[in-house]
């Protein structure tokens, strides 16, 4: 394939000549070596060119010609089976194949790699020399277009959506599974893989769950908008876009869902909440339904809870040796309170069940107050959150120190009446689990106080405290070795003698990872102690800040530091810690920033 490089101009000057400045250049080429994304979407953002123009001028200084539309007539499509949609929207690129030959559109050129990766992946350079072998006029060759984002994206839509297996190829469908999956049953819980129907409503529902299962998915979100419905996932923490639906769709689409969940599908001006049970293959799975009323219509995000995946050791979390050797001992304490904090999402319930899962011996009565249920243990007595029947984690735990228990876990400490039943459910001898949404360890004393509970009495009852973050793992089939600047070792405390080899890595992207460039998630862990320095402190004051302070000088480890060890260790990365561990920087360094 031939992709000109000689330019008439210098690029620079070309840019400076239609607007552009050296600062909006120099911006630009910063952000795309950041890996936001390409130099043309870069120089979009500097609002000097309308897209149009701006690819017509980079058309003209890389020798590339402009298409605004993009006619998908007459093409074979058989590339769509190998090619990932993720991958093509990702970097906004689109081969259009006919019998004379092979077009690549694509938004931004200065990404070869992309374009080149792509014309291994479907092989077009032997096609090109096979049909050139067969054909004297040597017509059939490789042409590199310019076209922008919204054309690119309709032709990736159209191709996949004429291919024999759009759906399939819509949600990712893997390793050969039928894509005629259906539940005929509501009311029983049917095997996805098991039942076929032609309604393409009942088609499209049950190859977005079964495609969720597959990929991975924690969440599946159904937005409407002005002119199209917008499904995503979030994998591995992260939403990605999934599938674009034409507006007429919605409406069927989530009365298909509502009906499902068990939900009034007449009413459609209030909030609902429902749930689905579903079995895809050999994996039986809850989806936890939450249905709210837009200005476009009904917006659904689907929970996935997989209950037949296996619970972690402590070991596997991704705590370090010393605090799993630290957290085993608490946790086997004949009373007292262990807290987990941590935002939603970020692990907390899969610690607290790994924890359980290590002391539950016949011995112990173990019982359970949650909302929900996101994994069933034999042995463990499990209670479901009720509020319609008035069956709250206050009541419930009310009931439960009447079970002789040994051990409790709460889903969560909401309000000062389950912070209080919970501190006495400890000083009677119970050893007692729960979680806070609290920042770090140290804020979580500060919100128990803030409900109203007296300093003494947290100070007498919680033995530990451990704060988590969840951080994606680093793919190790593509993930490449750098040389990381002082500035980012520097923000991070990571000396440059620590570093093996001098390089730490980052994330590359490939097929296997989506071309996110991770695969799967660990947590970063501190664990604070209450030690009697600690809470002397806290008997006189509530200072987060302080707590914290005293509690790295009594040696606890802090999200950023375990964080900073997986980086060295070449797990993730500088900017994935960065990302889960920013809200715990001080506002005057936010400020500084922007």
């Amino acid at each position: 394939m031939n992709m000109p490089m000689n330019m008439t101009m210098n690029m620079e000057d070309r840019l400076h000549a239609a607007g552009f400045s050296r600062e909006d250049v120099e911006e630009a080429k910063r952000f795309s070596r950041q890996g936001h994304t390409g130099l043309t979407e870069g120089l979009l953002k500097r609002n000097v060119l309308g897209e149009q123009d701006l690819l017509v001028l980079i058309g003209e200084i890389y020798g590339i010609p402009f298409r605004p539309d993009l006619s998908a007539d007459h093409l074979e499509l058989d590339y769509t089976g190998k090619t990932p949609i993720q991958y093509l929207k990702k970097f906004k690129v689109v081969p259009l194949i006919s019998p004379a030959g092979a077009v690549i559109a694509v938004h931004d050129p200065s990404n070869f790699q992309i374009i080149d990766d792509l014309i291994h992946l479907l092989d077009l350079h032997n096609a090109e020399n096979s049909q050139r072998s067969q054909n004297s006029r040597d017509t059939w060759h490789i042409q590199l277009v310019l076209s922008t984002q919204a054309a690119i994206q309709g032709a990736i839509n159209l191709a996949y959506d004429r291919s024999r297996n759009t759906a399939r190829e819509f949600v990712e469908e893997m390793n050969g599974e039928t894509p005629d999956s259906i539940i005929s049953e509501i009311e029983e819980t049917a095997d996805l893989l098991d039942e076929t129907s032609d309604a393409p409503i009942i088609k499209l529902v049950n190859l977005l769950l079964s495609g969720a299962v597959k990929d991975r998915a924690s969440d599946i979100h159904i937005e409407p908008y002005q002119g199209n419905v917008k499904v995503r996932y979030r994998i591995d923490g992260i939403l990605y876009n999934i599938l674009g639906l034409p507006r007429r769709t919605q409406s069927p689409l989530v009365s298909r869902i509502k009906i499902m969940a068990s939900l009034n599908i007449a009413e459609k001006r209030l909030p609902q909440d429902g749930r689905i049970e579903i079995k895809v293959a050999d994996r039986s799975v809850d989806i936890r339904v939450s249905v709210i009323p837009t200005a476009f219509g009904e917006r659904v995000v689907m929970r996935l809870l997989d209950k037949t995946a296996s619970i972690l050791d402590l070991s596997d979390l991704g705590m370090n040796r010393q605090n799993v050797a630290l957290f085993n001992k608490l946790i086997k304490s004949p009373y007292g309170i262990i807290l987990v904090t941590g935002p939603t999402g970020s692990g907390k319930t899969t610690t607290l069940y790994a924890a359980l899962s290590s002391i539950n011996q016949p011995e112990i009565n173990i019982i359970t107050i949650e909302d929900p249920i996101e994994y069933q243990i034999e042995g463990i007595g499990q209670i479901q959150v009720n509020p319609k029947i008035d069956l709250t984690f206050a009541q419930g735990l009310r009931s439960i120190v009447r079970q002789d228990p040994d051990v409790i876990l709460i889903g969560e400490i909401r309000d000062r009446e389950t912070a209080e039943i919970a501190i006495q459910s400890s000083l009677t001898g119970h050893m007692v689990f729960s979680t806070l949404h609290t920042n770090d360890a140290a804020s979580a004393v500060t919100r128990l106080i803030d409900m109203g509970i007296e300093p003494f009495l947290v100070t007498s009852s919680v033995i530990a405290i451990v704060a988590q973050r969840l951080v994606r793992v680093l793919c190790m089939k593509c993930r490449e070795a750098y040389v990381p600047d002082d500035e980012s070792l520097a923000n991070m405390g990571i000396e440059r003698s620590l570093i093996e080899g001098d390089h730490l890595y980052r994330k590359k992207g490939c097929l296997a990872c989506m071309n996110t460039g991770y695969w799967g998630r660990t947590a970063i862990f501190e664990l604070m102690i209450m030690e009697d320095a600690i809470t002397r402190m806290i008997l006189g004051t509530s200072d987060s800040n302080q707590i914290n302070d005293l509690a790295i000088r009594q040696g606890m480890k802090t999200l950023l530091q375990d964080g900073a060890d997986k980086v060295l260790k070449g797990i993730t990365t500088i900017e994935e810690v960065f990302r889960v561990t920013r809200i715990l920087k001080r506002e005057s360094d936010i400020t500084q920033e922007i």
